[in-house]
Formats: C-alpha cells, sequence, structure tokens
C-alpha cells in the first residue's frame, strides 16, 4: 500500500479510534491521584478487589482443568457432531449476562436440576462465594477452550505421526509433543478467561447477588458505587482499566516472542 493510501486509511479509522480512546481517557481523568487512594482504601473497596482476585483463580484453575480435554477434543476430534460441540462451546460468549444468570439459577438454584437434590442435602450454592466462581467458570470457559483448539490445531500433523511411529500413546503425544507446541495460545487463552472472570457482572448478579465481602466482586461493587458512591466507581473502574491494558500487553509479549 502506498504511503498517500496509508494515510489515507488512517484518517479513515481515527474516529473509531478516538470512540473508544475518549471515554477511557475521561474515565482517568476524572478524579485525582489523592482521591484514586482515598476510594482503593475504603473497606468495601478492598474486600471486592480480594474476592475478584480469589474467585478469578479459583475459577481459572477450573476453566483450565474443564477446557483443556474439550479444546483437545475438539481440535483432534472430527466427525458430524464436531459443529454441535463447538457451538455448544460457544454459547456462552453469545448469550445475553442476564439470561446467562437464570440458566444458572435453573441448574443450580434451590428448585434446580442439581441445586434443587443438594438443597435438600443442606447445601446451599445460590447466593454464596462458590456461585461467584461458578459464574464465572461459565462465561470465561469457551475463551479458553477456542484458543487453546487452534492452537492445538497448529501443530503440525508430521511432527504428531512420527511421534506415533516412535510408539508414543495418545497421552505421551498430547503431553510432549502437543501441548508444549501450543504454550502462547495456551497462556493467551489463560490470559482471555482470566479477563472475562475478573469482569463478570451480569450472570453474577443474577445467580449470586450483591453482598459485600461475600459476592460483591469489583464490577458488582462498581454498580453499587454508581448509585451511593461514585468516587468508588471510577476508581474500581480505573483499576479494571489498568488490568485489562496488563492483559493485552502480556498477549501480545506472548505473541511476538512466539512468531520469533
Amino acid at each position: 500500500m502506498r504511503r498517500r493510501e496509508s494515510w489515507l486509511w488512517g484518517l479513515a479509522g481515527l474516529p473509531a479510534l478516538l470512540f473508544i480512546l475518549v471515554p477511557l481517557a475521561a474515565l482517568a481523568g476524572h478524579t485525582t491521584a489523592e482521591e484514586l487512594r482515598h476510594s482503593l482504601a475504603q473497606p468495601e473497596t478492598l474486600k471486592a478487589i480480594l474476592l475478584s482476585s480469589r474467585t478469578t483463580i479459583l475459577s481459572l484453575v477450573v476453566v483450565v482443568i474443564l477446557g483443556l480435554p474439550l479444546a483437545y477434543f475438539s481440535a483432534r476430534w472430527k466427525s458430524r457432531l464436531s459443529p454441535l460441540i463447538d457451538a455448544i462451546a460457544d454459547l456462552p460468549i453469545v448469550l445475553p449476562p442476564a439470561a446467562a444468570g437464570i440458566a444458572l439459577l435453573a441448574a443450580f438454584g434451590r428448585m434446580g436440576w442439581i441445586g434443587g437434590p443438594l438443597y435438600s442435602l443442606g447445601v446451599q450454592i445460590t447466593f454464596t462465594t462458590t456461585a461467584v466462581v461458578i459464574a464465572q467458570v461459565f462465561v470465561s470457559l469457551p475463551y479458553f477452550v477456542r484458543s487453546a483448539a487452534e492452537g492445538i490445531r497448529a501443530v503440525a500433523s508430521e511432527e504428531i505421526s512420527a511421534a506415533s511411529l516412535d510408539g508414543a500413546g495418545s497421552l505421551r503425544i498430547a503431553w510432549s509433543v502437543i501441548l508444549p507446541q501450543c504454550r502462547s495460545a495456551l497462556l493467551a487463552g489463560t490470559l482471555l478467561a482470566w479477563a472475562r472472570s475478573l469482569g463478570e457482572f451480569g450472570a453474577t448478579l443474577m445467580f449470586a447477588g450483591n453482598f459485600v465481602g461475600r459476592t460483591q466482586t469489583i464490577p458488582l461493587a462498581i454498580y453499587a458505587g454508581f448509585e451511593g458512591d461514585l468516587s468508588q466507581a471510577v476508581a474500581l473502574s480505573i483499576v479494571l482499566l489498568v488490568l485489562a491494558i496488563l492483559v493485552l500487553f502480556v498477549a501480545r509479549v506472548v505473541a511476538r516472542n512466539e512468531r520469533r
């Protein structure tokens, strides 16, 4: 593309870039450093940050444990059912958060398919920290599965065939040949899943409620702050913005190193 054409396309794309950048810059400029420190030092804010940290780590562990076998199966096994399996795995991405919350209630609520029998045994899931983790796993699992499956598909079939000819079993091939070659895809999927869990709002609100110290994650604390203390909402929004930038930066660095 010639230099003049590049400038023209750049100018044409500038409004879209500004449309994204201006609100984020306005958010960062909506508070001072002193106000930010004061808001982040509030007990409710600290509780939300700690709860989000704990639940997102737990949900990420569950996502990797559940998602890696599904990603491997999706990438290596092909049949007429493959499109259906992939569509089911991707459903939480396009499902509205409110609908996801109702679906989780239908499954794990007191009258739900799974939650009902558990509740009769004295185990309640809804409106607990466990419900927060379940909601985060539900919405973030597809991001890890999709990224991991793409990385597994990219592994050269010749290397897999060579390992098979050498007598390696399927588990050894997966562990020694395939997974080491898709580390960047696995890491990218892990980062995306964690970021999605950190930003989860709608399904958590419907399924787990908004109780300080128990189910109030950072997005829910932002919602509560918007109704009461706007400075708290702004401070937590800036925290999420900084974390989002860090996730994107790490993902770019990993992708760049992989290309080398």
